[in-house]
């Protein structure tokens, strides 16, 4: 009966940048009202609702909109499309493609919202439903999307009425942007990679971790890119010579490396704390004017989180031998630095449950998510030629490329 009544009052229907972009902005902004006296995070899109996805391979925005003599847009979805990599070619005969990865095509649903005042009628499933049918017409084998595991709606939604599986639990880490610099170790050395030697390092060393976009070459040539970095240890040989290319590092890698992408999120979208104490506001102005005066203190000051901020996001984050999460620690106060520069109040990562180089990834428990969940759903009827099988089934990997087109 619920969805009976939405079907006869609700269109869903491709968003119109033309006309909709006032009513799909209305939408978000009631959307972010969140309960009193609590602290929440929320996103500000800059002016362009389809920012989220418009660096994808493919991608579509969807609206639902009441009928009638008066239409008011009351719910929307997004969604994209890409091919990324679900594992190894493990049961190959041939020892020379054994380690290949083995590419699949998912697609990745992401921004429902629905009005307040029009929920529990049934409309975010009629939004995912027929943004799923988009999936499947261009071929898509899976789809999948993330959300707070506390959102217990969302999650009901999706596991409970549309057939999605819980299938990854990444964690967020978060690191606020400090009023002063953060000293490099002395002992590492950081280098800027071509984003043509990136990509054939990507590609060489982690084509096989899961989610892997086929296109990180778009990615890594993309504006928002903002450069790849490796860190190796000064004692090393190979640090005392500059960047050689990627053959040449490859040819007698160090011992221990890292390498790490970054990604511009301020030119996306903006975020807000809201709900903050004003006791905690104070304590966070305090902390940030005394940063401010007393630099070489290297206080560990709370930005201006009250208010849209923007963030750095840290993608690509991998590396091999003893030393490299101590490494990544390196890249990522690189990293911080660079945010400093660029007026961020937060950089950001989304490594899986059990990454190794976790440790090294610096971040405050109260600004991260320890468990991000991921639910996946198989949406073709056809397994593609040399298929892991079903990839809702297997067990998680000890990585993860986390896209930052999607973050």
């Amino acid at each position: 009966m619920e969805e009976e009544e939405a079907e006869e009052v609700i269109e869903v229907r491709e968003f119109d940048p033309e006309r909709d972009c006032g009513g799909v902005e209305a939408v978000e902004r009631t959307c972010e009202v969140g309960p009193s006296g609590t602290m929440s995070l929320f996103t500000h899109l800059l002016g362009d609702p389809l920012a989220r996805i418009r660096h994808s391979p493919a991608f579509l925005m969807l609206v639902a909109e009441t009928r009638g003599p008066v239409r008011e847009i009351v719910g929307l979805v997004r969604g994209c499309i890409k091919t990324v990599s679900c594992g190894k070619n493990r049961h190959c005969s041939n020892p020379a493609r054994a380690a290949t990865p083995i590419y699949t095509t998912v697609a990745y649903l992401l921004g429902l919202r629905v009005s307040p005042f029009h929920r529990r009628r049934g409309i975010g499933l009629k939004l995912v439903q027929r943004m799923e049918r988009w999936f499947r017409e261009m071929g898509a084998e899976y789809a999948y999307m993330a959300t707070d595991k506390e959102n217990i709606a969302s999650v009901r939604l999706f596991t409970e009425r549309c057939g999605y599986s819980k299938f990854r639990t990444p964690s967020i880490l978060v690191h606020p942007v400090f009023a002063h610099r953060l000293p490099l170790p002395r002992r590492a050395a950081i280098l800027r990679v071509p984003p043509r030697d990136a990509e054939s390092l990507y590609r060489r060393r982690f084509a096989a971790t899961e989610f892997f976009p086929r296109d990180v070459d778009a990615i890594l040539s993309n504006p928002l890119s903002l450069g790849t970095f490796l860190a190796v240890f000064k004692s090393d040989s190979s640090a005392a010579n500059p960047w050689l290319g990627a053959d040449s590092f490859l040819a007698d890698p160090p011992g221990s490396w890292a390498v790490l992408s970054v990604w511009n999120c301020k030119e996306v979208f903006r975020l807000e704390v809201r709900g903050a104490p004003t006791w905690r506001r104070g304590l966070a102005r305090t902390t940030r004017a005394v940063d401010r005066a007393f630099p070489w203190l290297r206080i560990p000051s709370v930005p201006d989180l009250f208010r849209p901020f923007g963030l750095y996001f840290l993608y690509g984050v991998g590396g091999e031998g003893r030393g490299a999460a101590a490494l990544v620690s390196a890249l990522c106060r690189h990293a911080h630095n660079m945010a400093r520069d660029g007026e961020c109040g937060v950089v950001a990562a989304e490594v899986a449950a059990c990454e190794p180089l976790r440790e090294g990834i610096p971040h405050w428990g109260r600004l991260s998510c320890a468990e991000d969940l991921w639910c996946m759903k198989r949406i073709a009827e056809e397994y593609s030629e040399g298929t892991v099988g079903d990839w809702t089934k297997k067990p998680p990997g000890p990585s993860i490329f986390v896209d930052p087109r999607e973050f």
